[in-house]
């Protein structure tokens, strides 16, 4: 029986059951294995990605655990951007009016807008312009990392101060 012929459980059973009960083990064990990389893989970047937005939130001024609370970080981090909340709100409201149709891809390419002006605003907030925000929006963990680990400094609230 072909592989690519394989239409039912049944034919699944047939195939996977024709092998002897060792091979059978072996190509659990090795399923097993690869799935267990990819959760470790996972979880590993997961925290690198945590502890990186933290960094990033302190280095605002703002304390890290800020960043691990979902849609509160969100407001935090427009506040870090000097972008008002509001616009987070309209976002979720945008985002959830594109299901409408015909009018819903308006309202998602506004949700995209307001989205790539936080962003935007985020990079000018530590001083940097619009080739950190196509950084930021196109190779985003890479780009958060650097932002956390490297020597740039949060420069939002030293332009308040000089005004």
């Amino acid at each position: 029986m072909d592989v690519s012929s394989i239409e039912t459980p049944e034919q699944l059973q047939q195939l996977v059951g024709g092998l002897d009960p060792e091979t059978q083990n072996a190509i659990f064990a090795a399923f097993g294995a690869y799935i267990g990389v990819i959760l470790t893989i996972g979880l590993v970047w997961t925290i690198i990605q945590i502890i990186a937005w933290w960094k990033i939130f302190t280095k605002a001024g703002e304390k890290g655990w800020k960043s691990i609370i979902p849609i509160y970080n969100q407001v935090v981090l427009y506040r870090i951007s000097g972008v008002t909340p509001w616009l987070f709100l309209a976002v979720i409201i945008l985002a959830a009016l594109s299901v409408i149709p015909v009018v819903g891809l308006i309202f998602l390419l506004a949700a995209l807008v307001i989205s790539i002006y936080q962003t935007h605003m985020l990079s000018k907030a530590f001083g940097k312009g619009v080739g950190y925000t196509l950084g930021l929006l196109f190779l985003n963990p890479i780009f958060i990392l650097i932002l956390a680990f490297s020597k740039i400094k949060y420069v939002k609230n030293e332009s308040k101060k000089a005004e």
